[in-house]
């Protein structure tokens, strides 16, 4: 379990769902198929996929795909998950879930993505296409006011009690003392100042698919928001160099909102890491391996 008060969920729980709400596919194959912070999924036969949340809050992230992905998936130029179905709670599962088209594709890794160059400008095609996307009435208001599309400064108090805890946790080789200066050296900027945008929220690797070595799809919406565009650009140090300098450049990023950018990297890192830290040793390597290449690129500026 990654959460308090988080819904169990088995096999047996995914098929009283589908015999319940969705019978013409209760005899289908199922399968695990990954789980996220937020999430656990489901493969129903060869193209569907079910999603359940892990606890009532994570459910209000669901409820967000369930209502904008079909407004914004066909403004669109790459593939995104869909709701196919709106499950209800159930005595068996207390929370809404959803049931999703499958799309075929693998993670963005070493093994998967052609040319790393080109891999950085596709994202950042994408990102300035959604981004461009009209709000169709929604605001910075309720579950679209992520924390990620604010103000550095907002959460300063509780990111310096995340430096802490890494102080206490992580070994010396990585050096929380200089990522705080940097981390400090941006939350005195001036705010963005441009207008709010749609967010993907989180688009780190294991949410881009990869086919024929090419940005094929882009999944997880659960982090869905309206804001500034500077966190969206954070993990891009998820990435190797060659794929940031091109998202850097398609974008043309000023210096001052790229160093916001990389503070939100570096929140979303030591953040991970202090949430995370007992539960969840696979995640935790994922932030420390991006804190790691936001100090080497800092150094290398």
């Amino acid at each position: 379990m990654l959460h308090d008060n988080e819904v169990p969920v088995d096999d047996a729980v995914v098929r009283s769902l589908l015999e319940a709400q969705c019978p013409e596919w209760a005899d289908r194959s199922l399968s695990p198929a990954g789980a996220g912070t937020d999430n656990t999924m489901y493969r129903v036969g060869d193209d569907l996929l079910v999603r359940l949340p892990r606890t009532a809050e994570k459910a209000r992230s669901l409820r967000k795909e369930q209502e904008w992905l079909p407004r914004l998936a066909p403004l669109l130029a790459l593939p995104v998950p869909e709701p196919f179905h709106v499950g209800t709670p159930t005595p068996e599962f207390p929370l809404p879930w959803s049931v999703y088209r499958w799309i075929d594709g693998d993670e963005a890794q070493s093994d998967t993505v052609q040319d790393w160059a080109t891999f950085g400008t596709e994202l950042a095609e994408f990102v300035r296409d959604l981004h461009d996307i009209d709000l169709m009435g929604a605001g910075r208001a309720g579950d679209l006011s992520w924390y990620r599309g604010g103000s550095l400064q907002a959460c300063d108090e509780w990111i310096s009690k995340c430096f802490e805890e890494c102080r206490t946790s992580v070994d010396a080789d990585l050096d929380i003392e200089s990522l705080e200066r940097i981390w400090r050296a941006a939350i005195v900027l001036p705010e963005p100042s441009g207008p709010h945008v749609w967010l993907h929220g989180d688009l780190k690797p294991t949410n881009l698919l990869v086919a024929d070595g090419k940005l094929h799809a882009v999944i997880d919406f659960g982090c869905l928001s309206v804001g500034f565009p500077d966190a969206e650009h954070s993990t891009v140090w998820d990435l190797p160099p060659q794929a940031r300098h091109a998202y850097w450049n398609t974008f043309n990023i000023d210096e001052p909102t790229w160093s916001r950018a990389r503070a939100w990297a570096i929140a979303v890192g030591v953040s991970g890491i202090s949430y995370y830290w007992h539960t969840f040793p696979t995640f935790v390597a994922e932030c420390r391996a991006r804190l790691e290449e936001v100090l080497t690129d800092a150094a290398a500026r």
